[in-house]
């Protein structure tokens, strides 16, 4: 756990405090968190509940937190105390367990074919995303691209589409690519390692 800006999505900026949950279920190549899938200590919802109560908006992240069982109700505590909660999760798992709440934000990646990863994702979750939540592609190279691109056409999700390109630095060629084409998309760099670099627990 740790209190650091938000670096990625909508609320990147905003002073934030992170629960990162051990364990995933995934395993993608380009991966910039693997120790979180083998590391951490275990902690019952209360005591993490009890942690999160002197901040106002906390990001829920991983590994992947969908494998909390008790993950629901740790939301709905939250929010009933009035907090701002983003959920981010790696697209694999049914997202309906959560609460749909206004201040309940899902961040959900769909991984692009770079990630190896791709045919594990539940391309339903995308129709069960509400226009407050944000669908997420990590984009290597144009392949990538492609593919994300024809998500959305696909899919036509209801929610706002940000892309980052792998590494969350190297933003021109993506830009480049995004502005050529005119897409209606938002760009967006990972702001933590712009500040810090590749530092943990920022």
């Amino acid at each position: 756990m740790f209190y650091s800006l938000q670096g990625e999505g909508k609320h990147i900026g905003r002073p934030t405090f992170f629960v990162r949950f051990g364990g995933c279920n995934l395993d993608c190549l380009w991966c910039d968190t693997r120790y979180a899938a083998v590391e951490g200590e275990e902690m019952d919802r209360s005591e993490v509940f009890k942690a999160c109560k002197e901040y106002k908006l906390i990001c829920l992240t991983g590994g992947e937190p969908l494998l909390q069982d008790e993950l629901p109700e740790l939301v709905r505590a939250l929010v009933a105390e009035g907090k701002e909660v983003v959920v981010e999760t790696n697209g694999s798992l049914d997202i309906s367990t959560l609460p749909d709440h206004p201040l309940v934000t899902v961040s959900m990646d769909i991984k692009c074919p770079s990630s190896g990863m791709t045919n594990r994702m539940d391309m339903d979750n995308i129709h069960r995303l509400k226009p407050k939540d944000q669908l997420k592609f990590i984009v290597n190279d144009g392949y990538d691209l492609e593919f994300a691109l024809s998500v959305l056409e696909s899919y036509k999700p209801c929610c706002e589409a940000i892309f980052s390109p792998v590494g969350g630095m190297d933003m021109e060629p993506l830009v480049e690519e995004i502005l050529f084409r005119r897409l209606d998309v938002r760009v967006l760099p990972q702001l933590q390692k712009i500040i810090w670099g590749p530092r943990r627990g920022v």
